[in-house]
C-alpha cells in the first residue's frame, strides 16, 4: 500500500467520505470532523506512518491537503 492510499484511508475510515471528496476536505466540513473524530485521524495517521505528531501539528492539521504539508516534517512523502 502506498503512502498516499494509507493517507486516504485513514481518511475514509474516520470520516465514512467517498475518495472523490477527499481533495477539498477541511475540520468540520462533515459532521465526524469534530474534535473527537480528528483525534480519531491523528491517531490512525500516526499508526500507519508509525510516528508521533507533536501538539502543534495536531491543531494545525485544518484539512487533506495541509496534512499532507504536515507529514513531509516527518519524513512522510504522500
Amino acid at each position: 500500500m502506498t503512502n498516499l492510499e494509507k493517507y486516504n484511508e485513514a481518511f475514509i475510515s474516520s470520516f465514512n467520505v467517498e475518495e472523490a471528496a477527499l481533495a477539498s476536505l477541511e475540520y468540520q466540513g462533515v459532521k465526524e470532523w469534530d474534535s473527537i473524530g480528528h483525534m480519531q485521524l491523528i491517531s490512525e495517521l500516526e499508526d500507519a506512518f508509525d510516528i508521533e505528531m507533536e501538539t502543534d501539528d495536531i491543531v494545525d492539521f485544518s484539512g487533506y491537503e495541509k496534512g499532507k504539508e504536515i507529514l513531509k516534517k516527518y519524513g512522510v512523502e504522500i
